[in-house]
């Protein structure tokens, strides 16, 4: 989600991005994640591009050669030194880790767990369906369902999940067509099957060690190869939304008072 919001606003030409991550990200659709870059030095989703760097002094450098810098930094200190005008909070944890209004002039919170006016100042809606990607200015986001969005009448289905805790271990590349029971993975000696017939869309890193229950991975029934290097609808919705934030707030709207 938060490489489809960055992708956005690079385009849009908000160029002084820097995201920050975990020292081992549990992204699953790695095609299209910048965190990528934290593993290979440099990565590109749908042309933009990233490299990693080790401090927030470094961002200067890349942001001249419109590159989005990449830095491990989970409890996002870099704020503390690059001082940002907005801070978008895409964790989606479902629950608010420490991010507050007063982190910058302007504030946003990806999902549930956020209430806007009191911890963040806007937050967007990622629940699938008529609200999605809707700027709320009030309130808090829906619940989580913990049910995953309907693709080709398939929802949690389509999911891997972590059987135990342990380490994912898998052979299987993300663009591989799988059947419904095929094994793609183990955490340990548990088999981790598909649950559909498709195109594995996205898998966590193989090596990195899981809870059970966590999403490692995402059978996409439409069986497309192509979608698994595009940035997906719901993360393009959202990032408009957050350009729309901006807009909002720094175009002084009497909305944002």
């Amino acid at each position: 989600m938060a490489s489809g919001v960055a992708c956005r606003l690079h385009r849009s030409g908000f160029t002084r991005l820097l995201l920050t991550d975990i020292d081992n990200p549990l992204a699953v659709r790695r095609l299209v994640s910048f965190c990528e870059a934290l593993h290979h030095e440099t990565w590109s989703v749908e042309g933009v591009r990233s490299a990693r760097i080790s401090a927030p002094e470094e961002a200067e450098g890349l942001w001249k050669k419109r590159i989005i810098p990449v830095i491990v930094d989970a409890e996002n200190r870099s704020k503390d030194v690059l001082r940002p005008d907005v801070v978008i909070d895409a964790i989606l944890a479902k629950r608010n880790l420490g991010t507050t209004m007063s982190d910058a002039s302007l504030v946003v919170g990806l999902g549930p767990g956020f209430c806007a006016g009191k911890d963040v100042h806007f937050v967007i809606e990622t629940n699938r369906g008529h609200n999605l990607g809707r700027l709320i200015l009030e309130g808090e986001a829906s619940p989580n369902t913990g049910v995953p969005g309907d693709i080709a009448g398939r929802t949690s289905q389509r999911v891997l999940r972590a059987p135990v805790d342990g380490v994912f271990q898998s052979d299987v590349q993300i663009g591989t067509q799988v059947r419904e029971g095929q094994v793609v993975g183990h955490v340990g000696a548990d088999e981790v099957r598909s649950g559909v017939t498709g195109v594995v869309r996205g898998l966590i890193r193989p090596g990195t060690a899981v809870v059970q229950g966590i999403k490692i991975g995402d059978v996409d029934p439409r069986g497309e190869v192509s979608y698994c290097g595009a940035v997906s609808e719901k993360a393009r919705a959202i990032g408009g939304t957050v350009l729309e934030a901006i807009l909002m707030r720094f175009n002084n709207s009497p909305q944002t008072g």
